[in-house]
C-alpha cells in the first residue's frame, strides 16, 4: 500500500498511485562532521550538498521528475522547456535554503512540486522552509514532505503549508491520516489560518 497522503481542501486520502519520480545523487564518501567531540546529528546549513562530479553524473529520466536543488540550480536553463512543460520538481534537504531556490527561479509556482526531506525527526528546519515557500515566496504548488515523517508530524506540518506527506515506510500511513484531525481547532495563527483563535471566534 502506497505510503503517500494528500489534501484536498479539508479532507486528505492516501494516494494509491504517485507520476513523480524523485532522482536521487550518485552516491559519495560523506565526511563525519563532529562539534565539541560529539558527532553533529544534522547538516548544517551552508555545507555543499552535491560535487560537481555527482550533480554532472545525476540522470535525469523521462516523465515527471523531482530533481535535487543542486541539480536543479546547475542544469536549470537545459531544462527549460521541461519546466514549462510541468514536468520538473524540486526537493530540498532540510539544510539548504529556500532563498537559493528562489532566487533561480522567479516565479516558484511553475513548478507543479517542491518536496522537502526531512533526514531526522527532530530536525524542524522542514517547517520554517514550508512558511517561508508559502507566505513570503508565494508557492502554490503541492508541497510535500518525505523522509522521516512520523504520524505525530502531520498536524503540525499541515499548519506550516504542507499539503503531501510521504510517511515513512515502516508506519501506517492510515494511523498517520488520522493524525490530522488530532485537534479540532488550533489556537495559535499559522500559514494556513493566519489568525490566532480568539480573533477567528466572536465572544458573547
Amino acid at each position: 500500500m502506497s505510503n503517500l497522503i494528500k489534501l484536498q481542501g479539508a479532507d486528505a486520502h492516501i494516494v494509491s498511485a504517485d507520476s513523480w519520480q524523485l532522482v536521487r545523487l550518485p552516491a559519495a564518501q560523506e565526511e563525519v562532521k563532529k562539534q565539541a567531540g560529539k558527532v553533529v546529528l544534522f547538516k548544517l546549513t551552508g555545507v555543499a550538498s552535491a560535487s560537481a562530479e555527482q550533480i554532472a553524473a545525476t540522470e535525469l529520466p523521462a516523465g515527471q521528475i523531482v530533481l535535487p536543488l543542486p541539480v536543479f540550480l546547475a542544469r536549470r536553463e537545459d531544462l527549460a522547456a521541461r519546466i514549462a512543460a510541468g514536468e520538473i520538481g524540486v526537493w530540498l534537504e532540510s539544510h539548504e535554503l529556500v532563498e537559493d531556490l528562489a532566487a533561480a527561479q522567479a516565479d516558484l509556482s511553475a513548478l507543479p512540486l517542491i518536496v522537502i526531506h526531512i533526514e531526522r525527526f527532530a530536525d524542524g528546519r522542514a517547517y520554517s522552509s514550508a512558511a517561508l515557500l508559502r507566505s513570503r515566496f508565494g508557492f502554490k504548488g503541492e508541497l510535500r514532505a518525505i523522509g522521516d515523517v512520523l504520524r505525530d508530524q502531520l498536524f503540525f506540518l499541515k499548519r506550516c503549508g504542507f499539503d503531501a506527506f510521504e510517511i515513512r515506510a515502516d508506519r501506517s500511513a492510515a494511523d498517520a491520516l488520522a493524525s490530522l484531525k488530532d485537534f479540532s481547532e488550533p489556537y495559535q495563527g499559522a500559514t494556513v489560518i493566519d489568525q490566532p483563535l480568539w480573533r477567528r471566534h466572536a465572544r458573547g
